[in-house]
């Protein structure tokens, strides 16, 4: 079989995608670990309980960690994290100029341009939370399958593009939400069934928590959408930003003029979706209007009364806290839209030079309303080797008959190593070491304390500041190692180096120290989620996921 060449213009909207990726990802490109509030990866993650939920902590990152764990055993965690960052800016860019219903090459630059270099990106890529900014990659794929719902393999391909997304809580519903309303009333019978059966390895651990999980109703205030300039929460939300953490948002997000853009560009959008008169564009430009009102619930009259009361009475109303990220529902019809207005626009010219010119204003102007996302947020992410002591560690754990898992100390859940310049980073130990680690969930957002879910996270508070007898209480918890680690501030933790007297120092380096607690350790008393149904369903949906690649594959043969 011939395969017939690529034309030029074929090329011009991957190379553009491409340009786009490396302009943001630059500085992290061969250089390390970007270690950045969430975004924690390491040398090699592990699959421990946590990883696929049925640990005693909430799973808010399953199944995101057991998929990270099996594929650092065959690359390295750097490489790992440095593949994810750019496929998902590069399918966010690639497929928005894909999905935007036109044959003009420049209004499909547009669209990546708007998709990709937007407000949103930028924030969560910053805070680190990179499962998010997978299934924002998802999304236009996801409607792209949806929309053909009569061609041959279409269920096989959305499975294939939801996968990808259902990593996280979040993402399996913003993904879920796309499939739904792009495909239409026609195509429930097959979306549902897909929709649960893939979110199923995030959704039954979460249901089956012995906790319930319910969540500290002080989120609502902690994580509510924030006005990022004089246009207040609103028009930061419509231009796809408005974060609860001000640390993370682009400083260009609060210049004088970014209201006004804001309106300008989401004014053009649904004239645009208006205009292209496609029923399914109407659809996510539906669903992304409720995606906004999510992201602003909190800020409406009654709104915060009733999160208050969903988060302590509702099992995973949790997800509804930091709502921000729905806005992810209004990115892709706002950029669509956008593209299709600067086209609709431009045919008015009456110059091909005027045509022209407005279409490249089109692709640069989301650059120009925010050159800061370019080069890691103008060096605000940055790669970073890991220290020697955290090998060495893993590897005494790894061997080690001693049993427990590990405490690590100083008990506050973000860290501000030295030897990562100081920045603000999750604790990576959970991640880093081969044995379930116990940390602080409790979140501290300015002056607010939101509690965690983890009940042995808060038995392990109350030892600490305790007079009691520190390993015997921490042995009957199933902890049989303590951690401490240096060169990060210690936050609130109470503990002194006189509460470790009686654990035996294994391992002193310059960042870490470990401790073995000498005696019988027993069984973790908190309960996680039965072991046998999460399995079942993690299984369940890579058969899925599986059998739907055959599937395209066997179409890829037979009609070629």
């Amino acid at each position: 079989m011939r395969v017939p060449p690529i034309g030029w213009r074929a090329a011009v909207l991957p190379v553009w995608s491409a340009a786009l990726t490396v302009a943001i990802v630059f500085p992290l490109l061969g250089h390390g670990f970007a270690l950045s509030y969430d975004m924690v990866f390491a040398p090699t993650q592990y699959l421990v309980p946590d990883a696929i939920g049925t640990g005693s902590a909430l799973g808010r990152s399953v199944p995101a960690d057991a998929v990270v764990a099996l594929v650092t055993k065959v690359l390295p965690g750097d490489v790992v994290e440095q593949l994810i960052l750019t496929s998902a800016l590069f399918a966010s860019a690639l497929g928005a100029g894909l999905l935007v219903p036109t044959r003009s090459v420049p209004t499909r630059l547009v669209a990546a341009s708007a998709y990709v270099w937007s407000a949103y990106v930028a924030e969560r890529l910053l805070i680190g939370q990179w499962p998010l900014l997978v299934a924002y990659a998802c999304l236009p794929w996801i409607a792209r399958a949806a929309i053909h719902e009569r061609g041959p393999g279409w269920t096989a391909r959305l499975v294939v593009a939801c996968a990808p997304a259902v990593i996280t809580p979040p993402g399996g519903l913003l993904a879920a939400g796309v499939a739904v309303v792009a495909a239409g009333r026609r195509g429930l019978r097959i979306t549902v069934p897909v929709a649960v059966v893939l979110n199923a390895p995030w959704l039954v651990p979460s249901l089956l928590h012995p906790g319930g999980a319910l969540t500290d109703a002080a989120g609502v205030a902690a994580f509510s959408a924030r006005a990022e300039n004089w246009g207040g929460a609103v028009l930061s939300v419509l231009g796809t930003g408005g974060i609860w953490n001000s640390d993370v948002t682009p400083t260009s997000r609060s210049a004088p003029l970014i209201p006004i853009l804001v309106l300008a560009v989401a004014a053009l959008a649904l004239f645009g979706v208006r205009m292209a008169a496609k029923p399914w564009l109407r659809a996510l430009a539906r669903l992304g209007g409720l995606g906004v009102l999510l992201a602003l619930l909190a800020d409406l009259p009654g709104g915060a009364a009733l999160l208050r009361w969903a988060l302590v009475t509702v099992p995973g109303a949790g997800l509804l806290r930091d709502a921000q990220k729905w806005a992810a529902w209004w990115a892709l019809p706002l950029a669509l839209g956008f593209a299709i207005a600067v086209e609709r626009i431009a045919t008015m010219l009456r110059t091909r030079a005027g045509r022209r010119g407005l279409l490249v204003v089109g692709m640069v102007l989301p650059l120009l309303i925010l050159p800061d996302l370019a080069l890691g947020g103008w060096g605000r992410l940055a790669g970073v080797r890991y220290p020697a002591d955290w090998a060495h560690v893993a590897e005494l754990l790894a061997g080690d008959p001693h049993p427990g898992d590990v405490l690590a100390l100083p008990l506050a859940t973000y860290r501000q190593f030295g030897w990562n310049g100081g920045k603000t980073q999750l604790d990576p130990a959970p991640r880093a070491l081969p044995r379930t680690t116990v940390t602080d969930d409790a979140l501290r957002v300015g002056g607010i304390v939101v509690s965690g879910e983890d009940r042995r996270s808060a038995l392990v508070r109350a030892l600490l500041t305790g007079d009691g007898n520190l390993g015997s209480g921490l042995r009957s918890l199933g902890i049989g190692w303590v951690l401490v680690e240096r060169g990060t501030p210690p936050g609130d933790d109470p503990v002194s180096p006189a509460r470790l007297r009686g654990l035996v120092p294994r391992f002193q380096g310059q960042w870490l120290t470990l401790y073995e607690i000498p005696g019988a350790v027993a069984t973790n008393p908190v309960p996680g989620a039965p072991v046998l149904p999460v399995v079942l369903t993690d299984v369940l949906a890579c058969l899925l996921v599986l059998a739907a690649l055959w599937r395209l594959i066997v179409v890829a043969i037979f009609s070629g």
